[in-house]
């Protein structure tokens, strides 16, 4: 049977997302430019609240189990 180190899922998981999310934040320093520029509130906190999400997804990955680190990838598209 073939036994995974889920500390090393973990790690691999947060790698992963850590290079993913540079060019979500690029992404994002966009909308935030634009937002401060226009004036545009609205915007201005939806790319505060997003910054927020990609600075915290590595730590969302621990202590999580494979099966979920697994869903944490897929929907960012990344399995």
């Amino acid at each position: 049977m073939l036994k995974v180190n889920e500390d090393k899922a973990r790690e691999y998981a947060k790698d992963r997302i850590r290079r993913w999310r540079e060019n979500e934040f690029k992404k994002n320093d966009v909308l935030l430019q634009n937002a401060l520029i226009d004036n545009d509130s609205s915007s201005l906190e939806i790319g505060k609240n997003r910054r927020e999400y990609l600075r915290n997804l590595p730590q969302d990955c621990d202590g999580k189990t494979l099966d979920e680190l697994r869903e944490l990838l897929k929907s960012l598209e990344l399995s």
